[in-house]
């Protein structure tokens, strides 16, 4: 399996608190993070990965396996910074290097890697929560491993208070005889309720998920009497 190799030949951290963290966070683990997917700005001022990191399994269950890794490199003083964090799906970690500056079409999942979407909704959502990722707030997540049941829950909270069902379950199953996994979404009216169902789905108790309730359309504007003055568009009183 192949490992992340971060190029950071002739750089050195811009300081000690970056070694220090940098070592704890990527190199001490280095061997056991694949990346699943990598870009490199052509001045190689920035990379951008999603790894897995397959020492996850052997920490605490529940642990996030998903690890999202900006470096940021100074190619005058030859020095570097990073930001990592850990998600429990992909598209999480994709959405968070997006909207620090990847592209968002250089940094899809190499498909030799891990499983294939095994639909068009799991596709629709995975690229839904790339692009709007940055609207939820992670508030619980837990990975399961067992190829028995290998599914991975994560409970989100809409940052915007009015979106409908403002709670969200995401749950991920993978199909390790199909090479496949599915992605499917289900809505909350509170977080009580979302954690309560994702218990459930752990112990083998739960069912179905709630649907998403739709967003209300927005009203139509009222027709102005046939004795009103035209106003200019997009001016309001």
């Amino acid at each position: 399996m192949p490992e992340v190799n971060p190029r950071l030949d002739g750089f050195k951290p811009g300081d000690e608190k970056i070694q220090e963290d940098f070592e704890f966070a990527i190199l001490l683990n280095q061997d056991m993070l694949m990346p699943l997917a990598e870009h490199h700005t052509p001045d190689l001022s920035d990379s951008y990965y999603v790894l897995h990191d397959r020492s996850a399994t052997y920490g605490h269950p529940g642990d996030s396996q998903i690890l999202a890794l900006h470096l940021r490199r100074d190619l005058q003083a030859k020095t570097f910074d990073f930001e990592a964090t850990d998600f429990p799906l992909a598209a999480m970690a994709q959405s968070w290097l997006i909207h620090r500056g990847c592209p968002a079409e250089r940094i899809g999942l190499d498909p030799a890697l891990g499983t294939d979407p095994a639909d068009e909704a799991t596709r629709t959502l995975e690229r839904r929560l790339m692009t709007d990722g940055d609207h939820y707030a992670l508030g619980f997540s837990y990975t399961r491993d067992d190829p028995n049941d290998a599914v991975t829950l994560a409970a989100v909270r809409a940052l915007d208070e009015q979106t409908p069902s403002p709670f969200r379950v995401l749950v991920e199953e993978v199909d390790h005889d199909a090479s496949t996994h599915t992605l499917r979404e289900g809505g909350f009216a509170t977080v009580k309720e979302a954690l309560l169902w994702c218990g459930d789905r752990l112990s083998g108790k739960a069912g179905p998920l709630p649907p998403v309730k739709p967003t209300a359309p927005l009203p139509l504007p009222a027709s102005p009497p046939s004795t009103a003055v035209p106003r200019p568009p997009g001016r309001s009183r």
